[in-house]
């Protein structure tokens, strides 16, 4: 059974993307489409603050848990898939130093001077990274929030030890390894290839488990606190305001929602902050107390094959079809409206804007299409 869930794996994420789109370090945008079910964000339309986070916990909790180390499939096998490499298949994208490495070079195998020309070694190899660390709040095994494959990205071992139990904010010194990443005594900043990946992923565990539940049934609740914690075990990380910055200046790439499919595939539950960057800025930013509208997402696919080019652009936008009493409207990564306008008998328009990236609307009585526009 383990073979044949792993094989189906394969090959849909195979079928999906061979090698043509890039990893975190190397992004690409808008090559990798979301598979959100019909309707799996219903509950969440027209809610606003504690309503709306309370509605996403109800979409995304239950999921179906996998054991951490099984001789049945288990978070080893799945992150083998979720965090591949795009351009080699056997190897893994490690988080922090964005080395791709052998999938069969991790810890616990002891088979490491194998790899490295004969000079690999334990240190050297990947092992599991909690981004929310499991002392945090759900220290056991056995505990579901412990082998949320969300939760783990594939680390070099060494490196993984470096950063610990430390909250995630700006600042410090570079680490001798993952050189694009700075730490200090009581945080770790990532490279700025992931910092947008780290913060959502944040995000997701302190919607997910608001409540969780460890093996006892004991409740507890993760919550993200502007200030770091050293030397503290309860359910709390930092810094939030670090981390809201982070995911707007690093948005969703294609290596992102590739992930965010391949663990929906076994979990059955989704990361709402790569299918809805918007979210956020409702839950956290300028939105709060607004009532939140799935049509701000960018993964609305529609039934027309309008396409939108060049994209990246340089401010003319061209559409494969000409637009007849169509509204279109742009809006920012935080969901702010910029532009807003009704066209008829248009084939393309000229935006002022400056370099970035943008969520396009173009609507009619009868559908709506949303797309990532780049501007360069």
């Amino acid at each position: 059974m383990r073979f044949l869930v792993l094989l189906f794996a394969a090959i849909t994420l195979n079928a999906q993307a061979q090698s043509d789109f890039g990893s975190s370090f190397n992004p690409t945008y808008g090559i990798v489409q979301s598979n959100i079910p019909q309707d799996y964000y219903q509950e969440a339309n027209g809610k606003s603050s504690d309503q709306l986070k309370e509605a996403l916990y109800q979409i995304i909790s239950n999921h179906t848990v996998f054991p951490y180390t099984s001789s049945s499939t288990d978070t080893w096998d799945i992150l083998q898939l979720s965090d591949q490499d795009p351009q080699n298949h056997d190897n893994m994208i490690l988080v922090y130093t964005g080395r791709s490495q052998e999938k069969g070079y991790r810890d616990g195998t002891g088979n490491y001077s194998q790899y490295e020309n004969g000079n690999g070694t334990q240190n050297n190899s990947w092992n599991r990274e909690h981004v929310w660390p499991k002392s945090h709040g759900f220290p056991d095994q056995d505990d579901n929030a412990y082998t949320d494959v969300h939760n783990l990205k594939p680390s070099d071992r060494s490196v993984n030890t470096s950063r610990g139990t430390k909250d995630f904010d700006f600042g410090g010194s570079q680490h001798s390894e993952a050189t694009e990443c700075l730490t200090d005594s009581d945080s770790w900043e990532p490279s700025d290839s992931v910092k947008g990946d780290i913060a959502r992923i944040l995000f997701y565990m302190v919607v997910r488990y608001d409540p969780g539940y460890d093996h006892n049934n004991n409740s507890f609740d993760l919550e993200l606190v502007d200030y770091t914690t050293p030397g503290n075990n309860d359910p709390i990380l930092g810094k939030l305001s670090s981390l809201i910055q982070w995911h707007f200046d690093d948005p969703v790439d294609d290596f992102e929602v590739n992930r965010n499919e391949v663990i929906f595939g076994f979990q059955q539950n989704r990361n709402p902050f790569i299918d809805h960057p918007s979210l956020v800025n409702f839950l956290w930013g300028d939105n709060v107390g607004q009532n939140w509208n799935e049509n701000l997402s960018i993964n609305n696919v529609t039934a027309e094959n309008l396409i939108i080019t060049p994209n990246p652009s340089s401010g003319i936008l061209n559409f494969s079809k000409e637009l007849k009493n169509e509204r279109i409207e742009l809006f920012s990564l935080t969901g702010k409206k910029i532009y807003d306008r009704k066209v008829n008998n248009i084939n393309s328009i000229s935006l002022n804007l400056e370099s970035g990236i943008y969520l396009m609307k173009i609507s009619n009585n009868k559908r709506v299409k949303n797309s990532k526009i780049i501007i360069k």
